[in-house]
């Protein structure tokens, strides 16, 4: 699978990074360096745990990544979370919405995880 290929697999904005990065070789290092970043996984643990100060942090993350990177449907995914969890000090979490937002979230990784192993492969 090509760089471009593998952006529009999961619905990432290639041209966009591409301009910011300048080249195709940092853009794939950062992409395959994502398979090692925790923020997912740390976001998982911490919604079975119900900590949403953790979530917080680790969508927030999770967010911030997607974006540098141009994931753009994980990054719009993680900032409907990152929103939400962002007023839990005033606002009573609304759980049902949180757990809509991570279902999204998790599909959107896994798409993104499935794209970069498939260009990691060549």
């Amino acid at each position: 699978m090509q760089l471009t290929e593998c952006y529009k697999a999961f619905g990432g904005n290639y041209q966009d990074v591409r301009e910011r990065l300048q080249s195709d070789a940092l853009i794939q290092r950062f992409v395959i360096k994502f398979l090692s970043d925790n923020s997912y996984e740390r976001l998982c643990n911490a919604m079975k745990e119900n900590d949403y100060d953790e979530a917080f942090r680790a969508v927030h993350t999770l967010k911030g990544v997607s974006q540098n990177l141009s994931f753009d449907r994980l990054s719009a995914s993680s900032s409907l979370l990152t929103e939400l969890l962002r007023e839990r000090e005033t606002v009573p979490v609304d759980k049902t919405l949180c757990e809509q937002f991570f279902a999204q979230i998790t599909a959107d990784y896994r798409t993104v995880i499935e794209a970069i192993h498939k260009l990691d492969a060549q």
